[in-house]
Order: structure tokens, then sequence, then C-alpha cells
């Protein structure tokens, strides 16, 4: 989409207020002004920005359309990273803004009425680095607490500022913003019941009167907050939006913005400007998208708040941090983001080391404004997701072997061999996670697409080279360089080339009809990359030098994937990473996901290849996997939504979780909700299929979707209880047998 492309469903305008609201079929900027005026000799409405010293360019909303909106900008620049310019907030003697470092933190686990335990853990936290860190608080005897914390962790030079979380509980967050430095609200839970989900209708009327509540609701703690100096984080959930804003807005990204705005409002009604914003879903797309429009209302209305980033229950491991990558890895690339939380089923200390390696990303690209000449970028969807999906190969006439299965249509995974692998193929093909019949490799599921093969066997090297056979009778694509190729070639084998080689015209030295893969860096010359358009390839592959620094590896895609737009190019496009030796896991998931993740959640890109020489071949394997699940495209294995535990949790999330993942991970297309409490319950795992929530103390209750359909179950039994649920509804497997 082009900056400011708009959809039509902006044109439906509702009434409310004194101003004009979208309605809840929209997916653009709240409007408080409606002029008549003259555009090219035509009169028509125009939907003015409420800053009035703001220059907003304006366009139509649709082709032919008599409405007239402000164009949108949801970050600096699309083709460098440049910090969105915020103002200050001050989080104790934090400062969190662009003008500051991005700022880490981190929520403790610890019973908050357990003085000692909570104090204990705080500075474990700090001592790892945090800036900041954030506790439950739930009640009055945890608010009391709090006192109780802070006063201690003063005592013993801990300075570190608090937040606490609060939910459903006003009066708490009042008392407890008497000695802790900011304060979380839920827009979709502060002032407004628990959502339950149902339809409602509103006058609007009903609409006004259910805003004049949550303003009496919410000023107290405002003026609570400008009278103590504390700061404030207006967070909202995907999976925690009210009801009033589901029926109005739907449950989307649209509805989350406006729910965190009704906020601000009356925060800016009462001067009070020492707040951030967040949007939180578990959907890294979901997340980003509701985090650009978040941005780019900002900029048409004229504010500057800082902006707190995470991907709510995240999960574990490689999963949890592979999904935190994508969503705050892709926003940094753009200069968002002025703190930063990885939400991880974990000890709270270890989400620190992967936050901090997020942070420093994010402050590095900006600080060097890593990207790419400028371009008009006219096809992108910054707003909505939309896929590219590049042509598969089709079968042409005369080939002798069937290439239609090197690539994946909902997402490919090529991996870099060896010659080595070839020596015990039977192990080779298990590390493709190829299914074997009498030592035969088959594709399965989750098995590699392609492989890219640097140095072919020798001529004579019949063993290997039957090996390779084997792949490529079954639709695995092997590719290899045009020298390779050239000096040992390798039957139906497909051949990497580079655009110099296609230029110069060394391609054609080959027969007639191979199939050709080209590698590309996005920032070659237009005139180089017009010789795309003179042949066919079955794929390309995106490839900046990881030593690049400067150049964007984000951006130079985004160039490159408007090229192939604007004339007509629709070849398949890998994104391929070759990390330098030494890499730690940690590091190059982090750098997957920021990177390659930041281009899939948009749309752009049809797999992955990525290469580390020191490297386990599986980790990478299933990284490649991963990266694509967390991107909503290749479902390959269970998809599991894990709260990260807090105060609140009513059993051992880290072992329940794994109690879980163990005896179900085989379960591709199911989703699965664990959930500590009712707070992280139906509502936060909006995208779950099932859900294991706590109800109380040692009980556990089921979830279908966002409905409860079991109750009170012992805690031993919960896990039988959970898989006899996917078993009644059809959605059951038994594990496969080990050969």
């Amino acid at each position: 989409m082009a900056t400011g492309a708009v959809p039509a469903s902006f044109m439906t305008l509702k009434g409310r207020g004194n101003g004009l609201g979208l309605a809840k079929t929209s997916d653009f900027v709240k409007v408080s002004d409606l002029k008549r005026v003259k555009f090219n000799r035509t009169k028509v409405f125009v939907i003015k920005n409420a800053n009035p010293a703001s220059d907003i360019e304006l366009q139509p909303a649709s082709e032919g359309s008599p409405l007239l909106v402000p164009v949108q900008k949801y970050c600096e620049s699309t083709h460098k990273t440049i910090r969105r310019k915020t103002r200050t907030v001050m989080v104790g003697d934090v400062a969190l803004g662009s003008d500051h470092p991005i700022r880490i933190q981190t929520m403790t686990t610890t019973d908050t009425k357990d003085v000692a335990a909570t104090v204990e853990q705080v500075m474990q936290i700090a001592d790892r680095g945090a800036d900041i860190v954030r506790i439950t608080v739930q009640g009055k005897r945890e608010a009391d607490a709090c006192f109780e914390i802070k006063n201690t962790l003063v005592q013993k030079n801990y300075n570190i500022p608090l937040v606490a979380d609060i939910h459903f509980a006003p009066p708490v967050a009042l008392r407890v913003a008497e000695c802790f430095d900011k304060i979380r609200v839920n827009p979709g839970n502060f002032a407004d019941r628990r959502a339950q989900f149902e339809t409602l209708e509103y006058t609007d009327d009903d609409y006004q009167k259910e805003l004049e509540h949550i303003e009496k609701v919410f000023v107290p703690l405002v003026e609570k907050c400008k009278k103590y100096g504390r700061a404030m984080r207006i967070g909202t959930n995907h999976g925690s939006l009210s009801d009033r804003i589901m029926s109005y807005y739907g449950d989307s990204p649209r509805g989350m913005v406006e729910s965190a705005f009704e906020f601000a409002r009356i925060c800016r009604k009462l001067d009070f400007h020492n707040f951030v914003f967040s949007m939180k879903a578990s959907n890294p797309v979901i997340m980003v998208q509701a985090y650009r429009l978040l941005v780019a209302e900002m900029y048409v209305q004229g504010w500057d708040y800082p902006l707190h980033l995470g991907v709510t229950e995240a999960g574990e491991g490689e999963d949890g941090r592979m999904k935190s990558a994508i969503g705050i890895g892709t926003l940094l690339q753009d200069g968002l983001g002025d703190t930063i939380r990885v939400s991880l089923t974990e000890p709270p200390e270890e989400e620190i080391d992967p936050c901090r390696k997020l942070a420093n990303l994010g402050m590095k690209a900006s600080q060097i404004q890593q990207g790419v000449a400028p371009f008009e970028e006219k096809h992108r969807r910054y707003f909505d997701f939309q896929r590219r999906t590049g042509d598969l190969p089709v079968q042409k006439e005369g080939e002798e072997v069937d290439y239609r299965g090197v690539l994946h249509r909902d997402g490919s995974v090529l991996m870099s061999v060896s010659l080595d692998q070839l020596k015990t193929p039977e192990l080779f093909y298990r590390s493709l996670a190829a299914k074997l019949v009498l030592g035969m490799p088959f594709k399965d599921l989750a098995t590699v697409d392609s492989i890219l093969l640097r140095e072919l066997p020798p001529v004579d090297d019949k063993d290997a080279r039957l090996a390779l056979k084997r792949l490529i009778d079954v639709s695995m694509g092997v590719i290899t360089p045009l020298s390779e190729q050239l000096s040992k070639p390798l039957p139906n084998a497909i051949v990497l080339v580079n655009l110099n080689e296609l230029s110069t015209g060394a391609h054609k030295l080959l027969p007639e009809g191979t199939r050709l893969v080209v590698s590309v860096r996005g920032d070659e010359s237009y005139e180089e990359l017009n010789v795309l358009k003179s042949i066919d390839a079955t794929m390309i592959l995106h490839d900046l030098p990881f030593a690049d620094e400067k150049t964007g590896r984000v951006h130079t895609a985004r160039r490159l994937f408007e090229y192939l737009s604007e004339n007509s190019l629709n070849f398949p496009v890998l994104h391929h990473i070759q990390f330098p030796k030494g890499i730690p896991r940690d590091d190059l998931v982090i750098h997957a996901g920021a990177n390659a993740g930041a281009l899939l959640v948009d749309g752009l890109g049809d797999g992955i290849l990525l290469e580390a020489p020191d490297q386990n071949f599986e980790f990478l394997r299933d990284t490649s996997f991963n990266l694509l699940q967390g991107c909503r495209m290749r479902n390959t294995k269970t998809e599991y939504v894990s709260c990260p535990s807090c105060g609140r949790t009513l059993f051992d999330l880290q072992v329940i979780s794994a109690e879980i993942r163990e005896k179900t991970s085989h379960l591709p297309g199911v989703s699965i909700a664990i959930m500590g409490c009712i707070v992280n319950g139906p509502g936060e795992m909006a995208d779950a299929d099932f859900g294991y929530v706590g109800g109380a103390p040692g009980k556990i209750d089921l979830y279908v979707g966002k409905t409860v359909v079991q109750r009170g179950i012992a805690m031993e039994n919960a896990t039988d209880a959970l898989i006899q649920l996917i078993k009644d509804h059809g959605r059951w497997v038994d594990p496969p047998v080990e050969e």
C-alpha cells in the first residue's frame, strides 16, 4: 500500500458526541472536524486534523471518492531507521523517550504479599540490568505490601522504578499510586466490566454515557498521578478489549487503538502528559498492525507519547524469543519503541538478555540510520496483512522431474548442506525431517523444501549423487552455484546465479531450460535489476551480507519487492541470511526474527534460508520453521499462547507448561492457551482453540475458544482432561511412532 492509501471502508462515518468518529468498520484515523472545500474544481468533504497547527497532506479516501482523508504515516521513514521523536516521560528517575536509550523491563512472578520474596526478585532483576520492574497489584493487601516493598528496596539502595500492574481495581490503583513510580492500566477492564464477548447495540447517547462513566472512574487516578509525579502506561491488550469496544470497532487493531485513546483524551483534558502507550497481542502480526495504527493516529493528532513494546504471552525458549523478536524487532526497525519487555514463560531475570539484545539492535539501527537510498513505496500494506505470494513453480513440458514441490505454498524452508552430510544418506534425510520408507526419503509436513549445496560431489561419487537423486525424485530442489554445475553437472539441479552472471550471459552456458535461482542484494541500481525482466527465475534469494551494517536488510528487501511489483515480476522471494561463525543461538534467533520476520509480517517473502557455519543443523531447521509459524505462515507444530506468569498466577506455570507441551506438541494447526489466572484468561487467549486457565488455587478451568466448558478440575487431572477435550473436538492425533 502506498503511504496514505486508505481502504474504501474509511468512507463510512458515524456521528458521536460533538464530532465525527469512525464507524466500527473503519481501519484508520478518528476525525473531529468535517469541512466542505474545493478540490480539483469540485466541492468535497475534508477530514481535518484535530491539531490545527499541523499541516496534513490530504487525498481521496478511494478513487473518485468525495471524501478526503489525511495521508497516513506510521514512522519517520520507510527506507531507513529514524527513531520517532517523542516527549520524555519520567518513571521515577528513569527517562523514557526518543532522547534516551531504549529502556528494558520485566515483571516479578512472586506473590506480591510476600514482601521478602518480591524484594529479593526485584533486586535480582535490577542486578541483571533492567531499568524498570513491574509488580502485579490485584487487591488492597497487595497494595499495602507495595509500601513495604518500596521502602525495603530504598533501604537496600535499590532505586529501580516500580510499576503497578492494575486490572479491574481503580481503588487499588489510587492506593498504590502513593508509593510506586508508574501505574499500568488496561483500558479494556479498568472501568468496564470483564468482557462477556457479547455483541451490544449502542445509540450515540448510550455510548456517550459509557465514556462519561470511564471519565468518572479514571479522573481520580489521573489527578493522583499528577499530584505525586507518577507516570502511567495506557496498555491495551488485544485479548481483553471490552464488549463495548468490540461491539463498536470489532476485535481489531482499530478497537485496540480507540480503547487506549479514550483514556488518553481524559489525560490530555486534565493536562496530564506523563504517560506511554502499549498495544500488545500474542499474535505478532496483530501487534505490529496495532502499534502502526496507533502511531499513525498520533501523527495526525500531533501527539508524541512514547511507546512500550511487547508481544504478550510469547511463550518460552526459542519460540518465545522468536515471537518477541518478530513483533518488537519489526517496530524497532522502523524507529518505533522507547521501552520493551520480552514476555517469556521463564524466570523474569531470563527476560533481560533477549530484551537487551533487541534494545541494542534498535538503538544501533537508529544511531547509524540503517537503510537504503530513498525510493517510492506504493505496494506494501502497512495496517492490514495481505501476503504477496510469488508464483510457485509449475511443471514445464519436457522436464524429467517434478519441480512443483521445491517451494511450499505456505512458506518454504531451505537449508544449506555439506558434502560430509551426504556420506550418511539416512541420517541426512532424517536431518531434513523427511520420512523414511525402506531407507527412501519422502516429504512430510515439516520437511525441508529445498537444499543449497555449494559444492557438488565429484562426478564419480555415485553414492553421494544417488543420495541427491533420491531427493530430487521426491520434488526436493537441489540448488548449486553456476560454477559447480558447469564443472560437475548434476542432472536436474537448480542453478544459483547472481546478477553479474546473468548480465554477462554466463548462465547461457547451461542447457536450455535449466531452472535458475537468482541471488540479489536489493540495493543494486535499477539498471542492474532490469536483467530480471529477461529471465524466468524459479525463485530469488534476498541476500545482503551480514557484515554490511550500514545497509538495512529490511529496507533493501522493501526496495526489491517494490521493484518487482512495479514491473509485474512475481518471482517467489526467500530471505537468505548468512550468519558469521560464532554467533550465539539467542542472537541468531533474535536477528532472524527482527529482520526476516519484519518482512514476513508485512506479507513480503515466501520463505527462509538461514546459514550459520558452526550451528547445529536441526537447530537452524527448527528456527526456520518457528519463524514461519511465528509470522502466521506455515503451521508445522502446536501453537502455544503461554502467559509469562506474575503474582496472580495460581500454579507453577513453567512446570505445567512443560508438561502440556511434552504431551501435545505434535498437533500442528491446534493452538493451546496456558494461562495462570483469569485476568490472562479467555480474553487474552483470543487466538487459541483450547485453554488451560487457573481458576482457583489447585483448580483449573478448561476452555474451547473463549467459552469455559469445564470448571474446577483438580490440577493433577487437568492435563489429561485437556487432552480428552482435544480428542472430543476431533483435533487429536496420536504422536508419531519413532522408527
